[in-house]
């Protein structure tokens, strides 16, 4: 696991997991704490995980498709 985002991608891996991180806990919050039967659990899971990935992908400067080796704009 080497760097290969820049300050850039790192910030912006960051945000964006924080951001979907947020919004697995607003759907898991909508289908356990407030009954709304139409959200799936498996969503909120999904993006939870993804959300937690995504910062660990920021935080170590990382990107698993850049490792694959795909070239990514950022």
């Amino acid at each position: 696991m080497q760097c290969n985002i820049d300050r850039r991608g790192q910030a912006l891996r960051t945000t964006m997991g924080s951001v979907t991180t947020f919004v697995g806990i607003a759907l898991l919050a909508a289908r356990f704490a407030f009954g709304v039967a139409s959200v799936p659990a498996w969503a909120g899971i999904a993006a939870l995980a993804g959300g937690a990935f995504m910062i660990f992908e920021g935080v170590n400067g990382w990107c698993v498709v850049r490792a694959m080796g795909f070239k990514t704009p950022i």
